[in-house]
C-alpha cells in the first residue's frame, strides 16, 4: 500500500534554505522591485507587469522542480538505508 506524504514548503526551506530562498523568494523580490521601479519612474507598467508575471511563474516552476529533486533524493536515501539494513540482517543471521 502506498502512502502519500506531501512535502511542505517549510520542510523544503528547512532542508535546503539557501537554494529554496533563491528559487522562491528571489524572483518574487525581483518582480516587486521592477514594479516599484516602474511606479517610481513613471513608466508604463505594462512591461513591468509582464515581467512580474513571468517571474512569479518562474518561481512556481523552479520551486516545484526543487521540491521534486528533494523528494527524489530523500527517496533514494530511504532505499539505500533499506538496502543497508537488509544487508545487516542478512549478515547477522549467517553468523
Amino acid at each position: 500500500m502506498s502512502v502519500r506524504h506531501s512535502l511542505s514548503l517549510v520542510e523544503l526551506f528547512l532542508a535546503a534554505p539557501a537554494k529554496s530562498t533563491l528559487l522562491a523568494v528571489g524572483p518574487l523580490a525581483l518582480a516587486l522591485g521592477q514594479l516599484g521601479n516602474s511606479y517610481v519612474n513613471g513608466v508604463s507598467p505594462a512591461a513591468s507587469i509582464a515581467f512580474a508575471v513571468v517571474m512569479v511563474g518562474f518561481a512556481v516552476v523552479a520551486t516545484g522542480h526543487h521540491a521534486a529533486e528533494y523528494r527524489l533524493r530523500r527517496l533514494e536515501g530511504d532505499l539505500e538505508s533499506g538496502r543497508d539494513s537488509d544487508r545487516e540482517a542478512e549478515f547477522g543471521s549467517t553468523r
